[in-house]
């Protein structure tokens, strides 16, 4: 009782504390119970300021790329960024993706053991040139394509619903086809380089459009030699695909499929390049597996050309590495082969 009855002197009439603590009695009777109470009571924090704890860096990024965005051209790789911004990596709290592990049922050899290869080629100097045909065999453009991931699904549909609110539909429909234009007079020029003059068509010209790319490129044609094909077709005999091989050739001295491409963002490292690996792999397959080359290649290189002439990023493919990507195709393949 005496307790409560000091408890609530205290509650009441915090500004007599110093005369308490005073009283000899308090001190004898009560010494831990004064303590203890006029600190619970009467003490007090600081506040943290919740501002300070942000990072600054991280958002004032976002801001940017938020209020930036129009005066930009958006990509699947932009929208990979920004929801990697927004959302932290896509791939943080998911299990590891088991198609890296896994190996094919069909596997067929990246490098055919029983095509001979001829001492020599009477037509060494002239590139093949073998036209598409229209047949019920899938293209490696359409396998790719229909066998997708999630995320790079969601990634090129969110990227094509973006630029259709930006630009309208028949904005954006007119934005792909110059695209596509583009790219076939960007490869039309680079034939022209490589076909000797009597082969090259007289229409193709080097157009305004085109020529940052064709200026991106100057350092890597110096490095390219002994052309043996040009937008020639190519078809795996045994797995039953076919596509269009942009270019055969030596690079630095390897025999090369070479990939063309065009990019309106800087594309410095193999992994931006996202499934061309995977094409470039299944045309050296196929060129291996086709009666019609009397050669093999067992390397590759994805050129990354840019409209504003700056460098183009060369990303070179070891035998190593395209067998690896082999393989990775090879799951593409059977993907396909079990949804058709």
């Amino acid at each position: 009782f005496v307790r409560m009855k000091f408890l609530q002197l205290l509650s009441r009439k915090p500004g007599k504390l110093e005369m308490l603590f005073q009283i000899p009695f308090c001190q004898k009777q009560f010494p831990y119970m004064c303590l203890a109470t006029s600190t619970c009571l009467y003490s007090k924090k600081k506040k943290a300021n919740s501002y300070e704890q942000v990072d600054q860096e991280k958002y004032k990024n976002l801001v940017y790329s938020v209020t930036s965005y129009k005066t930009s051209a958006q990509t699947p790789e932009t929208i990979f960024e920004e929801d990697n911004l927004l959302y932290g990596p896509p791939n943080k709290h998911r299990p590891p993706v088991k198609a890296e592990t896994k190996t094919p049922k069909n596997w067929v050899p990246l490098i055919n053991p029983n095509k001979r290869i001829p001492l020599l080629n009477s037509d060494s100097n002239l590139p093949m040139k073998i036209s598409l045909q229209k047949t019920k065999m899938p293209s490696v453009t359409r396998i790719l394509q229909q066998t997708l991931s999630p995320q790079q699904a969601f990634a090129l549909e969110r990227w094509k619903q973006k630029m259709t609110l930006e630009l309208g539909k028949d904005g954006f429909a007119e934005y792909t086809k110059n695209l596509f234009l583009q790219g076939e007079l960007f490869h039309a020029a680079l034939e022209s380089i490589f076909l000797p003059e009597e082969m090259a068509t007289k229409e193709q010209r080097e157009d305004d459009v085109i020529s940052g790319y064709l200026s991106s490129v100057q350092h890597v044609l110096e490095d390219i030699s002994e052309v043996k094909a040009l937008e020639s077709a190519v078809h795996h005999e045994t797995l039953q695909y076919l596509g269009l091989v942009d270019c055969v050739a030596k690079y630095r001295g390897q025999m090369c499929v070479i990939d063309w491409k065009t990019s309106e963002k800087p594309k410095p490292f193999l992994k931006n390049t996202f499934d061309n690996p995977l094409q470039v792999a299944a045309y050296i397959g196929a060129i291996n597996h086709d009666a019609n080359y009397d050669f093999q290649v067992s390397c590759g290189l994805i050129v990354v050309a840019y409209k504003n002439g700056s460098p183009a990023h060369s990303h070179f493919m070891d035998p190593n590495l395209c067998s690896q990507y082999w393989n990775k195709w090879l799951l593409r393949l059977e993907e396909y082969m079990d949804k058709n």
